[in-house]
């Protein structure tokens, strides 16, 4: 007869899915209530948006406060005055960025490095410390070079935010890692300095170029502070500015605001999912090269 089957040792209990599931479903949930919490407002009335505790599923779903959002104030201009001011701060940030991290990542000249250092060390100096001076600045300019950059003009949100450091920095990193084989023989073939940059690096950079778009076009899109600053007329406010309307000294339409914050979501929603697949590949090819 056969010697009896050993038994198996016991095998270790493992779970279907990642130990991290436990701490990022229970994450996403609580990041993802705001937004929940937002939308079901804005389809309430406003005796249910003021109950407590919240009612998070309306009898009835008012789609009627979104059209009376449009009609409570102009969002109409407040929507075109943000397009416009985050379409020409991303292009000016592509074109401006582009030709100064080009500039520091290829070029050698006198005082780079130092001048490097200076541009990053803005990064490390808080909006509200140059909040005056930038002011004071975009007063004289709109006095004494063109109205249309000045106080009160939608061209004082896009100047100051035309070039950013953090976009300088990142391009930089990102030309850094591409193969300079590339722009040599362009350069032996005739080719100068800026049309390798357009032929050449340009091209090969589309997810860095992408990303930058997408996270210039969010900070923009969503700037507050600055607008409420340089920005009294009610023809010159953006879509964040212009959402304040609807918060007074004794009252506030939540439903109205609630609306029109879901409304102002939508581009930047868009802007997201379109460049989403960029993000991971360009600040992991930024992370490879050094500073």
């Amino acid at each position: 007869m056969t010697a009896p089957a050993q038994a198996l040792p016991g095998r270790r209990f493992r779970l279907p899915f990642s130990p991290w599931h436990l701490v990022l479903v229970p994450a996403t949930i609580a990041l993802l209530f705001p937004f929940v919490w937002l939308i079901v407002t804005s389809l309430e009335t406003p005796a249910e948006a003021l109950h407590f505790p919240p009612i998070l599923i309306p009898h009835q779903l008012r789609f009627a406060n979104y059209s009376d959002a449009l009609k409570a104030a102009p969002f109409g201009r407040f929507f075109l005055n943000s397009t416009v001011v985050a379409v020409t701060t991303v292009l000016s940030n592509l074109v401006l960025c582009s030709l100064a991290g080009y500039a520091f990542a290829r070029l050698r000249f006198l005082g780079r490095g130092a001048l490097f250092v200076l541009i990053m060390a803005t990064l490390m100096v808080p909006f509200q410390v140059t909040m005056i001076p930038q002011f004071i600045i975009t007063k004289w300019l709109g006095v004494h070079v063109l109205a249309q950059v000045g106080i009160d003009h939608i061209g004082a949100l896009i100047l100051p935010n035309a070039a950013t450091a953090f976009g300088i920095f990142f391009l930089r990193q990102f030309f850094r890692t591409l193969p300079i084989e590339y722009e040599e023989s362009a350069r032996v073939d005739g080719a100068n300095r800026l049309k390798v940059l357009w032929r050449i690096v340009l091209p090969l950079s589309l997810p860095a170029l992408a990303t930058l778009a997408a996270l210039t076009f969010l900070d923009s899109w969503n700037n507050f502070l600055w607008p409420l600053i340089v920005v009294t007329s009610t023809n010159q406010m953006t879509l964040p500015l212009g959402l304040a309307t609807f918060q007074g000294a004794h009252s506030t339409e939540w439903t109205l605001l609630m609306a029109g914050n879901v409304m102002s979501l939508i581009p930047m929603l868009l802007i997201f999912f379109t460049a989403q697949r960029y993000f991971i590949r360009s600040v992991a090819a930024t992370g490879l090269a050094g500073t």
